[in-house]
């Protein structure tokens, strides 16, 4: 059912009603898969990930395999 916006209860509460409208001008974003695992659990994950083969997990996996350098001594 359509609610009239000229009549109570909607009808004062237009003047307080505003809008915005945002472009995006950039976008930064972070990739974090797994790190805090370890690297044989990564790899682990990464051949699932290729095997799997389905939407983006293929290229997940290469994201994680192409940044073995910005890994670290993580527990297991």
């Amino acid at each position: 059912m359509p609610v009239p916006v000229d009549q109570p209860p909607y009808s004062g509460m237009q003047s307080g009603i505003r809008g915005l409208r945002l472009e995006a001008t950039d976008v930064r974003a972070e990739f974090k898969y797994a790190g805090h695992r370890s690297a044989d659990h990564r790899a682990d994950v990464d051949d699932r990930l290729v095997e799997r083969g389905q939407g983006l997990a293929v290229t997940t996996a290469r994201q994680q395999l192409r940044r073995p350098d910005h890994t670290g001594p993580w527990k297991t």
